[in-house]
């Protein structure tokens, strides 16, 4: 299964066609959203970034470059990425995030960690 199966999308948008197994990947449950107003599949909370790098990195975009190299050593030996990257063998994946920067965020590393798995195993 090809990597560009592999997308993100604000929680507070609406969904999408062809978005496949969403997953939320934030650790706290996103502000104002009802559980049963989140069409989703799966909730991966501790796939997140820890609190400690979370409050760290504050989502300050310069400290974004520090916080990719951070967060991709917690990822290492992830058991719940593990589990997402066997999800997207199969079929595409949204990934679901609360963040309100689109471009600075740990969803975005997630999938091109994610998509790099993909491609090892190809």
């Amino acid at each position: 299964m090809s990597g560009d199966t592999i997308t993100i999308r604000r929680v507070y948008d609406p969904p999408g066609p062809n978005e496949g197994y969403r997953v939320l990947v934030d650790r706290l449950w996103p502000r104002g959203v009802k559980k049963q107003d989140l069409h989703h599949d799966e909730w991966l909370k501790h796939v997140a970034p820890s609190g400690a790098l979370r409050r760290w990195f504050g989502h300050d975009p310069e400290r974004f470059t520090e916080f990719e190299r951070r967060y991709r050593r917690e990822l290492e030996g992830s058991a719940e990425l593990d589990h997402l990257v066997q999800i997207a063998e199969g079929q595409p994946v949204t990934l679901l995030y609360a963040a309100r920067d689109s471009e600075h965020n740990h969803a975005r590393v997630l999938a091109e960690v994610v998509r790099e798995r993909l491609s090892l195993r190809e």
